[in-house]
């Protein structure tokens, strides 16, 4: 006999074997060996645990934190994994979102991908030369590119710019 509970039970089985099913149908990005690479041992060794977070396990910081978010220096934005350089100061602009923003990244300095976490499709930024996350990218930002790459400011530091 169906009862409204056992009708209830099953939906939501239903319901949360469906968004498994939707969550896991991306296919994994395939394996990719970085210039820069090392054991996740390693890596907790060499990173806070906020940039572990962030860059080895695509964490997010919490938004007006980080501050790189007010450098208004001239310079450039690293990756804190592995200190590539990733943003001109050029292309930082105040998004109002809490999180570093640029416009463009430099050139050969991130690799994108599908990012379908937490139910929503993302486009996420990592380091092209170690991997690492840095965050994500949005079609809102300004001219010229239209871009906002929102990034965390615990996955890079700053290298001003000498005279």
């Amino acid at each position: 006999m169906i009862t409204r509970r056992r009708l209830i039970a099953g939906g939501s089985a239903g319901l949360a074997a469906a968004l498994a099913a939707w969550r896991w149908s991306t296919p994994a990005p395939a394996a990719q060996t970085f210039e820069v690479h090392h054991t996740e041992a390693e890596w907790r060794k060499l990173l806070t645990p906020a940039q572990f977070s962030v860059l080895r396990q695509a964490g997010t910081e919490r938004p007006f934190t980080s501050p790189l978010l007010h450098e208004e220096r001239r310079g450039t934005f690293t990756c804190a994994g592995c200190e590539l350089d990733l943003f001109s100061s050029t292309t930082k602009f105040d998004s109002g979102t809490g999180w570093p923003s640029f416009y463009a990244p430099l050139d050969n300095a991130v690799l994108q991908e599908r990012d379908t976490s937490f139910f929503m499709v993302r486009t996420a930024v990592n380091c092209r030369r170690c991997g690492g996350h840095l965050g994500h990218v949005f079609d809102d930002g300004p001219q010229p590119t239209g871009l906002r790459y929102c990034m965390n400011g615990v996955a890079m530091a700053f290298r001003p710019a000498t005279a």
